[in-house]
């Protein structure tokens, strides 16, 4: 694979997230839905293959293709259905995030999607699990969580589970997604 800018892109579905790296440091991570049970995202190693700004319809404001049979990252319509399993197999991300992923990427950029409750490390593909270090508790995102009530319930400020969790929007957390709580 041809990746002249560095960057890659790893995708989980069984986590729902997409995470963009340059030179193997993470520079964005990002909520993304992904394909249902019957139509699932394909699993593997791929590449940008094409890109589009406002492709249309369901699609929102950005398409990265990532094979040939139209499977690829793009916006959506519908941002509340991010952070579950229900598309045709495409990846779909709020508008603003795939903006920020597409400004990066270019034809060629590397792009690996696994299925795993374990994440990879970019380095060398190893599966790793975010273990919680001395200090802190990993807290998994439920359905109707917001960061109020996550801060409320362990006694930690917003601003600090912000910064702690480089939370970019925190108006945008999304089920399954793993925090950081100091214990």
């Amino acid at each position: 694979m041809n990746n002249i800018n560095n960057k890659k892109i790893i995708i989980n579905t069984k986590q729902h997230y997409l995470e963009l790296y340059e030179d193997d440091k993470l520079i964005g991570h990002y909520p993304v839905a992904v394909g249902k049970n019957s139509t699932p995202t394909p699993t593997g190693n791929f590449e940008v293959l094409l890109k589009r700004i406002n492709p249309g319809g369901v699609l929102g404001s950005r398409w990265i293709q990532f094979t040939w049979k139209t499977h690829g990252i793009h916006g959506t319509n519908q941002p509340w259905l991010i952070g579950q399993s229900v598309s045709h197999g495409c990846v779909r991300m709020f508008n603003k995030d795939v903006e920020e992923v597409y400004a990066q990427v270019q034809v060629g950029t590397p792009i690996q999607i696994i299925s795993s409750v374990k994440s990879i490390n970019p380095k060398d593909n190893s599966q790793i699990n975010p273990q919680p270090d001395s200090n802190h508790i990993i807290y998994t995102v439920k359905s109707g969580d917001t960061l109020y009530k996550i801060s409320t319930n362990y006694n930690i400020s917003i601003s600090q589970l912000v910064e702690l969790n480089q939370i970019k929007d925190p108006n945008m957390i999304y089920p399954g997604q793993k925090l950081k709580i100091p214990k």
